[in-house]
């Protein structure tokens, strides 16, 4: 396996672009579909910005360093990543409050129908901002298994709203399939690229989508709490109208108008004054995976799943494989089935092989192809093969579960 890997590694095309991220060549990183790693050329664009931009021409930065069209900027590359066109996609707030946003701008086209409708398991925020909108008495949250999905949708339904990858078990729904299911019954759709954007092909417009939204720390390299970006289609950029009408997405932010006028297209979502800082470091992150491309980053990521997927039913079959067998139908990630997987994700941990745990018995690891190697995925396995052999697992200190793993 070990001089497999090492040979797959070697004829890889993508080799050299983990060179491009500050990551310890002995750490293998399969984590990337939580939080993706820190480009290189990060730190310096961030000081660029605090100390030149910010720190020497102050205010002026917001016109001479183009920092109030950050988010049309990024959302224009974030853009061909996901299939849209770029005047379609801005940069904004975080992936929870556009979710906020764009539901109840599909409520808000769909009068007379309340019903959202998801699935239980679904992403938390994703269920919570339906549950905190049914609060207020303007949607209804309705939930239906993967399976029956189809079956539910009815005239009732004002949206539906599904998470594209699962994040537990790295399922992909079939988005073109069920966007024209939701429309054959007259209800919109809100797909939740969290898990997909940078990491598996998107094509929205392809798809007919209607709205879209998405994280930028994840497959896009963007740091902790990086900013998201929304997209609506260019269909529904004339009747959108979303709820937090703040002076960022005002008609003429810098008339100080007394009331709202809603800013044309796409620039209606902002809300809030950009996080500058952050969206800078997004930026690098966003023009790395675009130089590399979607096409070979999809290609090697499919390959890593495989290589990692035979490797665990060989040497680790007491770990059951949850995730579709078909990587056309699953995201840049595997997720296993174990009584003991928290203790296991601690002891692998504890060998510089990091993965995540997710309740309540789910080892998960992510493929980042820009970086991960066939070694890290054969040490993995081999890693993992040696705790449960060893029983190194069953340290107490494995047990002791913190707050986030």
């Amino acid at each position: 396996m070990a001089q497999e890997a090492a040979r797959l590694d070697a004829a890889d095309p993508l080799a050299i672009c983990r060179s491009e991220f500050l990551i310890d060549d002995d750490l293998a990183y399969l984590d990337g579909n939580s939080l993706g790693a820190l480009p290189k050329a990060a730190p310096a664009r961030v000081a660029q910005v605090v100390q030149k931009e910010w720190g020497e021409q102050l205010i002026a930065s917001w016109n001479d360093a183009g920092w109030i069209g950050l988010p049309q900027k990024m959302g224009s590359k974030i853009a061909p990543l996901i299939g849209a066109q770029t005047h379609e996609v801005i940069a904004t707030d975080t992936t929870s409050i556009n979710l906020f946003k764009l539901i109840s701008a599909a409520l808000a086209m769909r009068p007379g129908r309340k019903q959202v409708l998801s699935e239980p398991g679904n992403f938390p925020s994703d269920l919570y901002m339906i549950e905190g909108l049914e609060a207020q008495g303007l949607a209804e949250r309705r939930l239906a298994e993967r399976g029956d999905i189809e079956a539910a949708l009815d005239e009732n339904v004002a949206l539906l709203l599904l998470t594209h990858v699962h994040y537990k078990t790295g399922e992909m729904f079939d988005m073109v399939r069920l966007t024209k299911a939701a429309h054959d019954v007259g209800a919109l759709v809100l797909w939740d690229l969290s898990h997909s954007a940078g990491a598996v092909p998107v094509d929205l417009n392809g798809a007919n989508a209607d709205f879209a939204v998405g994280c930028g720390y994840k497959y896009l390299n963007g740091g902790p709490g990086a900013p998201a970006f929304a997209f609506v289609a260019e269909g529904h950029l004339a009747n959108l109208q979303q709820p937090l009408s703040g002076w960022m997405g005002h008609n003429a932010p810098f008339a100080f108008e007394d009331d709202y006028q809603p800013a044309q297209g796409v620039d209606r979502l902002l809300c809030s004054t950009p996080s500058v800082i952050a969206m800078s470091a997004l930026e690098v992150g966003v023009d790395l995976i675009a130089m590399i491309g979607m096409g070979p980053l999809v290609e090697k990521s499919r390959a890593l799943s495989e290589f990692t997927r035979a490797a665990m039913a060989r040497h680790v079959p007491e770990l059951t494989c949850i995730s579709p067998a078909d990587p056309a139908q699953r995201g840049s990630q595997l997720s296993f089935r174990h009584e003991h997987s928290y203790e296991l994700c601690q002891a692998l941990i504890a060998r510089k092989v990091i993965g995540d745990f997710r309740a309540p018995d789910v080892l998960r690891v992510g493929f980042a192809p820009a970086y991960v190697r066939y070694a890290d995925c054969a040490r993995l396995v081999s890693e993992l093969r040696d705790i449960l052999d060893s029983g190194e697992w069953q340290k107490p200190e494995y047990a002791e579960r913190g707050a986030v793993t």
